[in-house]
Formats: structure tokens, sequence, C-alpha cells
């Protein structure tokens, strides 16, 4: 079988693509796309790409049912645009490093492709070179491992309109070369365990130009097993350009790694091998070009089926973990791209499967309509991480997002407020402000909090205020009235408690009326079908008790559901043991035998409606007979996914009783 490629961005690196392709087995290039009539042309007839599959769009290309597998080459700010076009359509993708201007977006496109069911792979084509299993090889001889140095760095003359100096095209040498050295020390640092590993710590530094990207950039990471490591990488620097492996009982050194051979064949690489006070070099031999190796494992594997290339060549995970470190490592000194400036528009299409239900909103009364789901706004860090999944979730219909003063000491309600003011969306979300935690929880800091709050998310009202805890030992009328002050100040919508019980919330309203002061409309305790025990955090209260439904039941009190998903528990077990080997599993708050038996009926219904047991989890929170919806917090498009099947099950009142084992 023949693999049949297409190729978007006929430049200069996808020239040495093509050339590879064509000394490669398994594998013919087909088709281009460009918007550049002259590189058509040029690039066409260079490698004999019929004048008919010259494309002037990428949606033409990908239209073309000729084309099986895409290589993306254009500008790092469009590699993830591109990408989930490329993944959506069907084909297979092969896309240029770095595959997104962070990790996040390469997650987005890691996370497309398996839902594809496509193959998907960062350009990393150093890594398939034979030169790699030999130093593989050479490393069980003389590990174990100590410490590895990689470097890739060049001089190039500077200009402002330059692709390696501009910011607005990703520039500098961290995201244009660095992924190289960073996946080296990460491959080998893995070696033994067969997977890329992640390091524990790390330092970077190096110096900014007049264009906000590195010019010359350096770090030193630190890995659990012990074995440390230094990166370089420069635009405007010569290096030594180097993979240098320290061991326990010599050392390996890759004396041209990154690109043996250069734009044509053969690519034979030299080691240089230092042991027991000697030092001889070994000749690798390596007949096709360098770019021929890499096209022809991707081609291997998509062929087989396979969605992926398997380790030590670049694997999905070892995208994600290596672009979380290019973060890091810009982090260190300062250099934000455009994905992550204040002021950003940057909006990815395509970062949600088609087909999926759309989340409806259900009116609140005071606060107008507020989407059946709400998006919990408490793990994304940066501006990048926000803006793709609050993206994703406006896109499929959602309208509210739920934050606290006390998330991320602030940052997560600054994040959140950033989207807002970028997107121009304050007039079209609602946003749930909660405040007064433990121990701040006295009416006095109820106004201070909220003023903070605002100002974080520029906004001037609350249309929902939430007191995020209770303190029985303040008489409730106090709460009461410092609310009623906010009210009257123009701060606050409508209000409610969070983790109160039904008893004070009670008390709440009966004192609220009785002075002639708005009321609490809204309980905000954890409600899912799983019951919590013990409460995940101190002074935590659930809603899913006899009295507290009954309460909810009687009053018809609206319910803003917080872990409304149970932190995971009704997903397959393989999931729910990922989640716990991250430290944020179910288990230690669901695992009881009752949760048990509601697992099992879960799982028993949703084999009859053909969805997951997590789907309908979270249509029993918005099944019930009080006004409910449901507080949920993916952490990427894909999870969000997960979650609206749930809104096409429609459960009756006699199935939401038995899977609450009330009858």
């Amino acid at each position: 079988m023949t693999i049949r490629w297409g190729i978007i961005g006929p430049g200069g690196i996808a020239g040495n693509f093509a050339t590879g392709l064509a000394g490669a087995d398994g594998a013919e290039l087909v088709a281009i796309a460009s918007r550049s009539a002259e590189r058509r042309a040029s690039f066409g007839e260079r490698f004999g790409v019929a004048e008919a599959k010259r494309y002037d769009s990428y949606e033409a290309l990908l239209a073309d049912e000729d084309v099986d597998a895409v290589y993306i080459a254009t500008p790092h700010p469009w590699h993830a645009e591109q990408g989930l076009m490329v993944i959506r359509a069907g084909k297979h993708l092969l896309c240029e490093k770095p595959a997104g201007l962070n990790a996040a977006e390469v997650q987005v496109l890691v996370e497309a492709a398996r839902e594809e069911g496509v193959f998907f792979a960062e350009a990393f084509m150093w890594l398939c070179h034979p030169q790699i299993e030999r130093l593989a090889q050479f490393v069980t001889t003389l590990g174990p491992v100590q410490h590895v140095r990689a470097s890739f760095g060049f001089s190039a003359a500077f200009s402002e309109e330059s692709r390696l100096y501009a910011l607005e095209l990703g520039g500098g040498g961290i995201l244009d070369v660095g992924g190289y050295a960073v996946s080296a020390v990460r491959m080998v640092a893995g070696l033994a365990e067969g997977r890329f590993v992640d390091p524990v710590t790390f330092k970077g530094t190096g110096r900014l130009g007049q264009t906000g990207v590195d010019e010359v950039a350096y770090g030193l990471l630190g890995f659990e097993s012990g074995i440390t490591a230094e990166v370089s990488c420069a635009v405007a620097r010569n290096m030594e350009n180097v993979v240098r492996v320290e061991c326990e009982k010599g050392t390996i050194t890759l004396l041209d790694p990154w690109i043996p051979g250069r734009e044509t064949g053969p690519s034979d690489a030299k080691l240089l091998i230092e042991e027991g006070g000697q030092r001889r070099e070994e000749q690798v031999v390596a007949p096709k070009q360098l770019y021929a190796y890499e096209v022809e494992a991707a081609s291997r594997a998509i062929e087989a089926g396979q969605t992926a290339l398997a380790f030590p060549k670049m694997t999905p995970a070892g995208s994600i973990g290596n672009n979380a470190v290019l973060d890091r490592w810009r982090q260190e000194l300062g250099y934000a791209t455009i994905a992550e400036r204040a002021g950003a528009k940057r909006h990815l299409s395509g970062t949600l499967p088609a087909g999926l239900p759309r989340i409806p909103t259900a009116e609140m009364p005071g606060a107008g309509p507020v989407s059946r789901l709400i998006l919990g706004c408490d793990n994304r860090e940066t501006l990048a991480e926000g803006a793709i999944l609050f993206d994703a979730f406006r896109e499929a219909g959602g309208t509210t997002f739920d934050t606290a003063h006390i998330y991320g000491q602030g940052l997560y309600e600054r994040v959140l407020g950033q989207w807002i003011a970028d997107r121009g969306v304050a007039g079209e979300v609602t946003v749930i402000v909660k405040g007064a935690h433990t121990p701040w929880c006295v009416p006095d800091a109820i106004g201070v909090q909220l003023g903070l709050s605002l100002g974080r998310l520029g906004l001037e009202r609350a249309p929902i205020y939430i007191m995020h805890r209770d303190n029985p030992d303040v008489p409730v009328g106090e709460f009461v009235e410092a609310v009623a002050r906010e009210r009257d100040a123009g701060r606050i919508g409508i209000w409610g408690g969070s983790n109160w019980t039904a008893a004070r919330f009670r008390e709440a309203v009966d004192y609220a009326e009785a002075k002639g002061l708005e009321p609490p409309r809204i309980l905000n305790n954890n409600l899912s079908l799983a019951v919590m025990d013990p409460p995940i955090w101190p002074g935590c209260l659930t809603s899913n008790d006899a009295e507290t439904l009954a309460f909810l039941r009687e009053k018809g009190v609206a319910h803003v559901a917080w872990s409304s998903q149970a932190r995971g528990y009704f997903l397959p077990a393989a999931e729910r043991g990922e989640l716990e080997e991250e430290g944020t599993g179910p288990e230690a708050f669901y695992a009881s035998p009752e949760n048990e038996e509601r697992l099992r009926r879960a799982e028993e219904l949703a084999a009859k409606r053909g969805v997951s047991a997590h789907n309908v989890a979270t249509a029993w929170v918005l099944a019930q007979s009080f006004p409910s919806f449901a507080v949920i917090g993916p952490r990427s498009p894909h999870e969000l996914a997960t979650t609206l099947p749930a809104l096409g099950v429609e459960l009756t009142a006699q199935e939401a009783a038995w899977l609450n084992l009330e009858g």
C-alpha cells in the first residue's frame, strides 16, 4: 500500500520533506496547497505534482479523496488551526514542530486526532533517523545515564520581518529549534522507561531581543530519576549543536544529531564514544535523505492502522510534554506569544467534533437565561489555556461561568476576565462570583472581596453572587444585610449560599422576607449521583441527602451543583485510574457500596441509551424536579465533548429515583 501525501505550505522545509518523500518506500506526493500561485507553480514543477492537484485553498486539498495524509509546513502560528482542519477532514496529520504555540494547542490536536481516529505526529525527523537506535544501544552498554547536554543554535541576520525574529510569527530560538534540544534530553532520560519523561524542575535564562522573542536561551532540567540535563538554543548565536550523554561508564556524543546530510542524501551520522579513557568514532550508515526516514515511519504506521508513532520517535504524549517544557522555558524568560498576551484574538475553530448536542439555557429568576451546564473556571492558569476551553464552551452553547475570589489567589478570575475583555462578551455571558470563603466568611469581607473580584473580571456587577461558605457563628441576618448593601450599590444581582444546610438557607429566606430584602435564591452545594463522603474539602456539604432534596423539591429553589460529575467517578475504570495517578481521582471521596451500586445502575442504563455512565450521571443532576444546573470542570475541549452527550439523555422521574437508590 502506498500512502498518498499532500503538503500545506510548500516552502523550504516542505522542499526537504518532499525530497525525502521522493526517496521513501510506501509513499508518494500527490497534492499541494498554497495561496501563492508562484509557490504552487515552482514547487509543483520541482516535485512533479500535477497541475490539477496544485490547490489554492487548504479546503480543496482536504476535499481531495486521493489524499490520505497531510504534512503541514507553514509558520508556527498556523499549525494548530490548520492541523484541526486536517484532522476534522478525516486525514492523517504530520505537523511541523512546534505543532502549536503552546502545550494547550498541541493537546487539542492530540485529542482531536483520537476523537477522529486518525494518525497524528509532530514532525521530529531526527528521532526517526537510525542514529537514535544506535544511541540507545550505547546507553544500555555504558549506562545508567547521569547527565545530558543538547544544543541547537545558529546566527541569523536580524530583520524585524524575518520569521525567526517576528513576534507575530512565533519567532525566537525556543519555538524554532529549542524543541530539538528538549526532545533529546527527555528522550534520553526516558530510555529506561520507554517513554519521554517530564522534568520535575526547570530553570531557564537567556536574552530577549528588541522584537520580544528569545535570541539566545539556556535551560537546566532535573528528572525524578536523578538525571540532570542542560539545553540551549539560539537564532542569534552559533552553538556546538550536539547531543552529549554522560553515563556511568562513558560518554556518547551525537556529532550532527539534528540534520545529518542536510537537504540531500545520504544522511550518514557519527557518534563519538569515550570509554575507559579511550575515544573512538562510530559510523551510522544511513543511505537515504534524512526526511525519508520520517516519511517511511509515518507511512508505515498509517498503513498498519496505528494513530501514533512509537517511542523513541515522537509520541502524542511526548509532544504535549515537550511543548509544556517550551512553555516553561519561555515563561522563565518572559516571552509570551500572540496566543498568551492580553488583547489576543486567537481563536481555534474545530476544537469540538461535529454532531454534539448544544447546551440549553433555562431561566433563573432575577438573572435571566443561564446555561444548564456551567463552566467551572478553576483549572486554566494562562490566557492561552483558558481561551481554548472558553471558546469551545461558547461554541457549544454555554453562557455561564463559575469562579471565586479564592481560586488561584485571583489568577483564575484574571484569566477569565482577560478572555471576556478580549472577546468583548461581557454583555453575553453570565458570571457567578463567589466570595466569603473560610476564614474570611464574615459580613465585612463580602464587599471587599467582591470589589477585588469585579476588578479582576473587568465587570461592574456580579449577576449571580454566592457566598462560598457559611459561618454559623454569625447570625444569618448579618449576611443578608451585607448582601443587601451590595445590591443597593448595584454590584450584585441575585445571590445564594454554597455549602449551606437547608435549615440555614431557610432561615436566611425567612429573615430577608421579614425585612423586605432580597432572599437567597440559589443553593450551591455538591450534588452528584455519587454521594460525597468524606467531604472533598473541610466544610463542604452535599445536597444528595433526603432532607436537602426534599427542601429543594418543596420550595423549588434553584440548585447549582459543584462537582456534579463526582470527580470522574462514573468514567470508565481506565480513565478513573488515570485520575487517581494524577492525585485528582474520585476514590477517596466516593468509594462506598452505595455508590458502587449507583455506578452499576448508571452503566446498565447507559448501555441501553448508547451513552456512557458518565453521561447518565450528568443527566441525573439535570433531571431533578427543582431547577438544577451542573457546574463542570473540563480541562480541554475533549473533556467537554465527553460531557455533552448527557444533554441528549432524558430521564424519567422513576429512572432518576432508581439511579439514586430511592426506589
